[in-house]
C-alpha cells in the first residue's frame, strides 16, 4: 500500500470542549463533550494506549467503546488514504508510523486522537 502513497489505519478520537464539532454519533446533543477538557481527553486516551501496548486490550475494542468518531462501528478502522485526504497533523502522525505502531496523542481539529497504522 505504501508504493501507491496511501496508507490504512485506524483511530480513537476523543472529543472536547475546543474540538470543532461538539457532537459525535454517540453524544449527539454534545452533553458529554461540551464538559470534557483537553487535558481529561488526553488522559482517558493515555490510558486507553497504556491498555493496548501493554496488551490487556485490543485497540479496535477500545474504539469501538470509546471513540467519537464514527469509524468506532468498525474498530476504528479508517480505510485506506492518502496525503491531503485527512488533516494535516493527523496524516502527518500516520505515515510516521510502522504498521503495526500506535501513535502518542495528536491533536487536530476534531480533537485528540491516537492511530494504529494497519497499513
Amino acid at each position: 500500500m505504501a508504493s501507491s502513497g496511501q496508507v490504512r489505519a485506524s483511530h480513537i478520537l476523543i472529543k472536547h470542549q475546543g474540538s470543532r464539532r461538539k457532537a459525535s454519533w454517540k453524544d449527539p446533543e454534545g452533553r458529554v463533550i461540551m464538559n470534557t477538557t483537553r487535558d481529561s481527553a488526553v488522559s482517558q486516551l493515555k490510558a486507553l494506549r497504556e491498555d493496548i501496548v501493554s496488551g490487556k486490550v485490543k485497540f479496535e475494542d477500545l474504539a469501538s467503546r470509546f471513540s467519537d468518531c464514527s469509524s468506532a462501528k468498525r474498530g476504528g478502522d479508517l480505510g485506506p488514504f492518502g496525503r491531503g485526504q485527512m488533516q494535516k497533523p493527523f496524516e502527518e502522525a500516520t505515515f510516521g508510523l510502522k504498521v503495526g505502531e500506535v501513535s502518542d496523542i495528536v491533536d487536530t481539529d476534531s480533537g485528540v486522537h491516537i492511530i494504529l497504522r494497519t497499513g
